[in-house]
């Protein structure tokens, strides 16, 4: 019988790039970091800080989001928000989803 501890290394494993297309979806509008982390925990999207700020940092790197610190708040917050780029990867990553959920289901069909 398979453990717990796999299934559980199993499905976190599914949802590692799931969170790249989350949080472009997200950020059409500005966000700081924490901010995110609670909407994609409402969301119900598990994913802890240590994942989720140097995600950011890749994707700004990559060109895919801007960033600000705004200072006007109490504590200085790093904004990220998606740019034109980001946004036509995003379109591509949606696609890309969709088309993938939709071979899933067929492949799971018996599944369900």
């Amino acid at each position: 019988m398979v453990s717990d501890e796999v299934i559980f290394s199993q499905v976190q494993e599914l949802r590692r790039g799931t969170v790249v297309l989350a949080c472009l979806a997200l950020l059409d509008e500005p966000q700081y970091g924490y901010a995110l982390l609670e909407t994609l925990k409402d969301a119900e999207v598990a994913v802890d800080g240590n994942t989720l700020y140097p995600l950011l940092r890749r994707l700004e790197k990559q060109g895919l989001l801007n960033s600000e610190w705004r200072t006007s708040d109490a504590r200085p917050r790093k904004y990220y928000r998606v740019n034109p780029e980001g946004a036509r990867v995003r379109a591509s990553l949606i696609q890309e989803w969709q088309t993938l959920v939709d071979s899933i289901s067929q492949l799971t069909k018996e599944d369900c």
